[in-house]
């Protein structure tokens, strides 16, 4: 069997070198290589994610009541309009990315320097955007919120301490629990009982990591986190696509007759952007 396998293909072809698997160059291959990696801690945190909505599901916020707000709208409510926006501008940009490498493919270099450019802006976009969010989101609410351990009173609502109740208005003489009843309307505490909780607990205002105005501590762990993580893919993503297009505006892509390296940037960007489209997804609708 080794004598016919000699005569298929001798030693020098199969070890040789000199070619490329499947025709991919190592750097293609070493990015798919990354991406897979970094697809499967992306894949462990939303997995994490999950479980915890799922344990805390009773209590866990309404993603829709907390991120309500749109620049320049005052305290009109848009509930996820503008992490709608965001997710938009991030597609639109993957738009822009694969015109970059079509342009790319034709050597066409005004094309790239255009598309490519177009895709930069889009990343910045989202960047401040993300950061207007985070300061939005660290802030809080004007009338803040009430934490809570008044086991007497959350007992009859099955609940354990210590919770978040939100204010009903800006009396905050009664209370709003982080539960709904059979009919899926929350469960709101008055008189004596919201007294007793407020008698009990401390107001809280915004979110951090041992803090949360809007419910359950997971909730903005998992916020600074996943955010956060995807954040940084996004910026190093930008300071990539920087680097590349001033190496197009320059000529070297040209020079060197291909833009293979607009190609690898762009493999990056489309997984960034996919990855969000998985966040918006589990973070925010679901």
């Amino acid at each position: 069997m080794s004598a016919h396998a000699a005569e298929v293909a001798s030693k020098a072809e199969l070890w040789g070198g000199g070619r490329s698997p499947f025709s991919v160059t190592y750097g293609k291959l070493f990015m798919w290589f990354f991406l897979i990696s970094d697809a499967l801690t992306f894949g462990g945190l939303l997995t994490s994610l999950g479980f915890y909505k799922h344990k805390y599901a009773d209590i866990w916020p309404a993603s829709e009541e907390v991120f309500v707000h749109f620049p320049f709208t005052g305290d009109f409510h848009l509930p996820l309009l503008y992490v709608a926006l965001m997710t938009f501008i991030l597609i639109v940009s993957s738009v822009t990315m694969v015109l970059a490498v079509e342009a790319g493919h034709r050597m066409d270099k005004k094309g790239v320097v255009l598309w490519l450019g177009l895709t930069v802006v889009g990343g910045f976009f989202f960047l401040f955007s993300q950061v207007w969010e985070w300061s939005h989101y660290i802030h809080g609410n004007k009338l803040g919120a009430l934490k809570t351990e008044n086991m007497e009173v959350l007992r009859q609502y099955d609940l354990g301490p210590p919770i978040v109740a939100q204010w009903t208005d800006a009396s905050k003489t009664a209370l709003r629990l982080p539960k709904r009843d059979a009919e899926g309307n929350y469960f709101i505490v008055e008189g004596a009982a919201a007294a007793a909780l407020i008698a009990d607990g401390k107001e809280v205002y915004g979110a951090n990591l041992k803090e949360n105005e809007y419910g359950s501590q997971q909730y903005a762990d998992f916020f600074f986190f996943v955010t956060g993580f995807h954040g940084f893919h996004v910026l190093s993503g930008v300071v990539i696509n920087i680097v590349i297009l001033i190496m197009v505006i320059k000529g070297m892509m040209h020079r060197r007759g291909h833009y293979e390296m607009v190609e690898k940037t762009g493999l990056y960007w489309h997984f960034v952007d996919l990855v969000w489209v998985f966040v918006f997804t589990f973070y925010y609708l679901l």
